[in-house]
């Protein structure tokens, strides 16, 4: 069922989603990910981007920057929507994009699985931006009262992280809950006709859920304070042979991204306005979820992939992922930023 806050696409592109579905095959989660599905050739003509119905990059795509940018070097761009984050990296690792945005956890489960994939920037910390939220007249007054419950959420996106945290904070294991993997749209109808107890979504399914079903947020990524429990970091990722065969286009997204973030930030009403046009979501949806959104798209640091890495770690000894991994293995850096062959040999 699809949600009725998001208008469904036309009818060539629903049909394009659905044979890149099929062709990454896709169940609501992260699947074995082949290592010959990074074999894939780089167009240098072309740059392929995968967005979400929301946030910076559709802001990019709303206002033709980019290709505005890229031009002059005969780069057309082409852009993709897709559900959620762990499909926008199934689109990655076959090859059917280059570049996409998704939150903590969906490069986590793909790397895992086998994608190559590089950091290539983030938006600072928005933890208010996700939550777990109950149905208008719940009887559940905290995240203890999740024990036995029936919770809906997308398997492999950023809310898993959160849920997993909040979970281990009020002292209930994962396994008593029941988790019910559903996209957003789905899950939103489960929501509604009360076929789960609580949802945990991100913005702007959230600002949705909140101004439109009455939902009431249980916790978000805070701890009911002002200390965050989970960051929200949003990531932007290339795959790793693009990244290396077109380093000077990765670094002129990331720069649009970070220009346009400052000008979003200073005008988040025309930025709502913007966007309501991109997503046919009613402006008081818009501008609630845009208020909490964070701007500021830079190069990952150290720090940032720290922080994946106790995700990683925390899925790992849950088995939501099959093996540990080393985030920093999927670190990249733009050319002027590595060592040159001379310094490296010292």
């Amino acid at each position: 069922m699809t949600s009725p806050t998001v208008p469904r696409p036309p009818k060539r592109r629903r049909l394009l989603a659905g044979a890149l579905v099929i062709a990454a095959g896709l169940a609501y989660g992260l699947l074995a990910m082949p290592a010959h599905a990074q074999s894939q050739t780089v167009n240098p003509k072309l740059l392929r981007i995968g967005y979400q119905k929301y946030g910076t990059l559709t802001l990019l795509k709303a206002r033709g920057a980019l290709e505005k940018r890229l031009a002059p070097q005969g780069i057309a761009v082409r852009w993709t929507e897709f559900p959620a984050g762990p499909q926008l990296l199934e689109g990655l690792n076959v090859g059917a994009i280059d570049f996409g945005t998704v939150g903590e956890a969906p490069p986590i489960f793909a790397q895992a699985a086998g994608a190559q994939l590089a950091y290539i920037g983030n938006e600072p910390p928005a933890p208010t931006a996700e939550a777990i939220v109950v149905p208008k007249g719940s009887t559940l007054k905290s995240v203890a009262d999740l024990r036995g419950k029936r919770v809906a959420l997308n398997k492999g996106s950023n809310v898993h992280y959160l849920l997993v945290k909040q979970l281990e904070k009020a002292g209930v294991a994962y396994s008593e809950i029941q988790p019910v993997y559903l996209p957003p749209a789905d899950a939103r109808a489960a929501f509604e006709r009360g076929a789960v107890d609580a949802w945990v979504i991100w913005d702007p399914f959230l600002a949705a859920a909140e101004k439109q079903l009455g939902a009431r947020v249980l916790i978000d990524g805070r701890d009911g304070h002002s200390n965050n429990v989970v960051s929200n970091h949003q990531f932007y990722l290339a795959s790793r042979p693009y990244a290396q065969a077109q380093p000077e286009v990765v670094t002129a997204i990331l720069d649009e991204l970070a220009q346009l973030g400052q000008w979003a930030e200073k005008h988040p009403k025309d930025a709502a306005t913007v966007l309501g046009k991109e997503t046919g979501l009613d402006a008081n949806v818009l501008e609630l979820a845009v208020s909490r959104f964070s701007y500021g798209a830079k190069p990952v640091t150290p720090e940032v992939l720290a922080e994946q890495q106790r995700i990683a770690d925390a899925f790992h000894t849950l088995k939501l992922i099959p093996r540990p991994i080393r985030v920093a293995d999927a670190a990249w850096a733009p050319p002027s930023a590595r060592p040159s062959t001379q310094q490296a040999q010292r």
